[in-house]
C-alpha cells in the first residue's frame, strides 16, 4: 500500500522563535502531524529546516533534524526526477510537500509531484494554512466570486503595458477580479505601471506581507492611487513579497 502525500503549509514570511509562534497561521494538528513525518519534498531544504525547528517548538519531531530526509523539488528540478522523489510514497512511505511559502502546489513546482501521485494512485491531503493569493482576495474587497492568478506580468515596458491593459479588459468584460506578482525589489515598477495604464476608475489592491507584523492591505481606485504616490505614500513594499489586485470598475 503507497503511502500519503500530505501538502504541508508554511508560513508567509520569518516567523519569529517561539512557543505557539504558528498558531496564528498554521493549526496544532497540521503541526503535529508534520512533527511525525520523516521524509519531506521541499523547494528549499534549508528553508523546510527553519520550519521543522518552528515546528519542534510546540511539537517534538519525531526523529532529529539530521535523520529527517528532505529531498528538493524546484524549478531547476528535472522532469525525470520527479519519479525518484515519489519512489518512497509508492514503496508505503507518507511524505510532506512544502512550499517556500505559504502552500504547496499553488505557484509552485510542487504541483508536478501532486499530479504524478494522482496518476499513480497516491492519497493526496492539503493541509489548512495560509495562502496570500486568497487572503489578499479576501481582503481587497474585490470580486471574490469570480477571480484569476495570472503569475508574472511580463518585465518588458511595453510588453507589461499591454498585458496589464488586456487583463484590464478581462476583468470589465467578466466582472473577474485579475491577480498576479511580481518579484519584491520590482513592486514600485508594477505599481508604477499599473497607475499609468489603468483607468482611473480600476480598483486597485497592493497586499503586502500577509499574517506577517508588517502586514498592508489597501484598495484604492486608479485616480486615489496617482494622488497616494504624488504625495509620497507609496506603500512600504520594497522587497516585500506582494500580491497585486484589480478589478475594472
Amino acid at each position: 500500500m503507497s503511502g500519503t502525500l500530505f501538502l504541508i503549509p508554511n508560513t508567509l514570511g520569518p516567523t519569529d522563535a517561539h512557543p505557539g509562534a504558528l498558531n496564528h497561521v498554521i493549526p496544532g494538528q497540521v503541526q503535529a502531524l508534520t512533527a511525525g513525518l520523516d521524509y519531506f519534498v521541499a523547494e528549499n531544504a534549508k528553508t523546510a529546516r527553519a520550519f521543522l525547528k518552528l515546528v519542534a517548538i510546540d511539537h517534538p519531531l519525531a526523529r532529529s533534524l539530521q535523520e529527517i530526509e528532505i529531498a528538493e523539488l524546484n524549478v531547476n528540478t528535472p522532469p525525470a526526477a520527479l519519479a525518484g522523489l515519489l519512489a518512497p510514497l509508492l514503496a508505503g512511505r507518507d511524505c510532506g510537500l512544502v512550499s517556500e511559502a505559504g502552500v504547496p502546489a499553488v505557484a509552485d513546482p510542487g504541483a508536478d509531484l501532486v499530479r504524478l501521485a494522482h496518476q499513480h494512485g497516491v492519497s493526496v491531503r492539503p493541509l489548512v494554512g495560509p495562502s496570500s493569493l486568497l487572503l489578499a482576495v479576501m481582503a481587497s474587497g474585490l470580486n471574490g466570486q469570480s477571480f484569476a492568478f495570472n503569475g508574472y506580468l511580463p518585465t518588458d515596458a511595453a510588453q507589461r503595458r499591454a498585458r496589464i491593459k488586456e487583463l484590464e479588459q478581462r476583468s470589465a468584460k467578466e466582472r473577474q477580479t485579475q491577480l498576479f506578482i511580481e518579484t519584491p525589489y520590482r513592486n514600485g515598477a508594477m505599481l508604477e505601471a499599473l497607475i499609468a495604464n489603468c483607468n482611473d476608475s480600476t480598483l486597485i489592491c497592493v497586499a503586502t506581507d500577509i499574517t506577517l507584523v508588517t502586514e498592508s492591505i489597501q484598495t484604492m481606485n486608479g485616480a486615489a492611487w496617482k494622488r497616494h504616490v504624488s504625495a509620497g505614500k507609496t506603500p512600504d513594499f520594497h522587497k516585500k513579497p506582494t500580491v497585486f489586485l484589480l478589478l475594472s470598475a
